[in-house]
């Protein structure tokens, strides 16, 4: 088990585990609410990844990292995951604002 410092450096080498073995690999998270830990792990059962962060601004990063496996996984293992961001992704969405009520 490996628990990687650098957050660019976890992000490139669990895409690099996802897209070399996109069967097995999976991907989770824990939150110790006692500790205010988050853990995130990457795992193919022969190598394991593991970030650890306490910072609240990292889960901005957590979310661009879902949106990253969303993609991979929704589209294939070959997809470009370049323009992948939580922002995109929102912005993207329909806005609900107004709909349903008539004047």
């Amino acid at each position: 088990m490996v628990y990687i410092v650098s957050w660019d450096e976890f992000v490139d080498r669990s895409v690099q585990l996802f897209r070399a073995n996109p069967q097995l690999c999976r991907y989770a998270m824990k939150y110790r609410h006692c500790d205010g830990k988050l853990v995130l792990k990457v795992t193919d059962n022969r190598e394991c990844l593991k970030f650890k962060t306490d910072q609240a601004q990292d889960a901005k990063k957590m979310e661009k990292l879902n949106n990253i496996f969303f993609t991979l996984m929704a589209r294939g293992p070959d997809v470009d995951i370049s323009e992948v961001s939580g922002k995109e992704q929102a912005e993207q969405q329909p806005s609900k604002k107004g709909r349903g009520r008539r004047q």
